[in-house]
């Protein structure tokens, strides 16, 4: 029986929809509706299916950029045993408290150098959500307020180099204008506009009512003076600018690939948890195993997503989307607005890895024809991917937030503490479409592109 590249591609989605909302596993998924569907279309041929699939996998596994995803992973693991995050918090604490909004202010601060150094997100919201919460609520900040920053702040670490997404999705292209170095470099500038526009929005909501955020008292703020405040927060704020210049002045300067840089930040993390007295056989014995069971998950993921892509470009999907995009006659910057907003509502119900595996090779052809700056909308697509994090029902973020959450709180305060900072998100994504050179500066000054 006959069936259309339309009917198919709907019945692809739909069937992923239902399987994912039904709990199954994302990878398993991916690769299950794939099979199914690979099988439908070349007549349930067995052999050309799987062939096609091993040639396609072992791509994937030959893919010399990726050996960089374990190398930061263990980088992140050992920061996060190595207690940076929380000296640093101490120091910028008594540095901004006294200002309005003072301590939230240091959070955003915290896990913008934190995000800079690991870019794991779950190691953000647990130490910052672990570490500033009690304080946050003692000083009288609200509870929607005081969720909302952590978790804001902390999904930094997907967008903020060195990134996991980003690796992730300079592999999947294959093209110059995103490969890793050039996506690195590509989101200094946005990673830092969120972090100002979070850092502007608490010191405007916490002056115009300071009982959101009220400033630590002047007792407090004097324990030190103002010379050894500085002296402080420049001694714990000089080893992670170091590592940070480890990984990505080395790839900015040309001195280093993104894997090399890795390597080198995972050496560099290594000395630091050293240095600060944090390793122990049992601390490497964790965090090497973790690296491996986060790693394979990663890998697992591809090689589901990849199964999914080929079959759904076979079948004809990728022309099916492209015909309503481009074909309908609609002006580019409508298709613009329809993609990333496709990846909103995605984000709501599934992983951020699976959305780049199933969308990057479908929007990429489909930029690149509109006239796009590939590098610009990638971007864009990371920025939106971002939000992920925080939109119900599925927010990552809110998720580990509230497993180290104090017990007054409920997912409704942390519902409610969000939706500002997705909206200062959304925003960020406009003022980038607007103002494109907030991506492609830096890619252009680095390396010409």
């Amino acid at each position: 029986m006959y069936l259309s590249p339309e009917v198919l591609t709907i019945g692809m989605f739909v069937t992923l929809i239902l399987f994912i909302t039904l709990g199954h596993p994302l990878a398993v998924t991916l690769a299950a509706v794939a099979t199914l569907f690979g099988l439908i279309n070349n007549g349930f041929q067995i052999n050309f299916l799987f062939d096609m699939f091993a040639n396609n996998c072992w791509g994937i596994m030959n893919n010399y950029v990726l050996v960089a995803i374990p190398l930061f992973i263990f980088m992140a693991q050992l920061l996060d045993r190595s207690k940076v995050a929380e000296k640093l918090f101490e120091v910028m604490y008594l540095l901004l408290g006294q200002v309005k909004g003072g301590l939230g202010l240091t959070v955003v601060v915290v896990c913008t150098v934190f995000a800079a150094t690991t870019g794991i997100i779950g190691a953000s919201v647990v130490a910052m959500g672990l570490l500033a919460t009690p304080p946050l609520l003692n000083k009288g900040y609200q509870k929607e307020m005081a969720s909302g920053i952590i978790c804001a702040a902390g999904t930094l670490g997907i967008l903020i180099p060195p990134s996991i997404m980003l690796v992730v999705y300079g592999g999947l292209t294959g093209m110059q204008a995103t490969s890793v170095g050039n996506l690195f470099a590509g989101a200094i500038f946005p990673g830092l506009l969120l972090s100002g526009l979070y850092l502007i929005y608490i010191w405007i909501r916490c002056t115009i009512n300071p009982r959101l955020g009220p400033p630590i008292s002047k007792e407090e703020a004097s324990k030190y003076t103002m010379g050894r405040k500085l002296v402080l927060t420049a001694f714990y704020l000089l080893p992670p600018m170091f590592l940070i210049l480890m990984v990505m002045g080395t790839i900015l300067f040309g001195v280093a690939t993104p894997t090399e840089a890795a390597g080198m930040g995972a050496a560099g993390a290594f000395l630091l948890a050293l240095a600060n007295k944090a390793i122990t056989l049992n601390v490497l014995k964790q965090a090497a195993t973790n690296t491996m069971k986060t790693t394979c998950m990663v890998m697992l993921l591809f090689v589901g997503g990849k199964m999914f892509s080929v079959v759904f470009m076979s079948i004809g999907g990728g022309d099916v989307v492209a015909d309503f995009l481009v074909g309908s006659g609609m002006a580019p910057f409508m298709s613009l607005l329809i993609m990333l907003l496709i990846v909103f509502l995605m984000g709501m119900f599934i992983d951020w890895a699976a959305i780049l595996l199933v969308t990057v090779p479908m929007f990429m052809p489909i930029v690149v024809e509109l006239g796009f700056n590939p590098l610009w909308f990638a971007m864009l697509q990371c920025v939106v991917l971002q939000t992920s994090f925080l939109t119900p029902p599925f927010g990552y973020a809110l998720f580990y937030f509230i497993g180290v959450a104090p017990q007054e709180y409920n997912m409704l305060h942390i519902y409610k503490g969000i939706l500002p900072f997705v909206a200062l998100q959304l925003i960020g994504v406009l003022i980038m479409v607007l103002y494109p050179p907030i991506i492609t500066w830096i890619p252009h000054l680095a390396f010409g592109t």
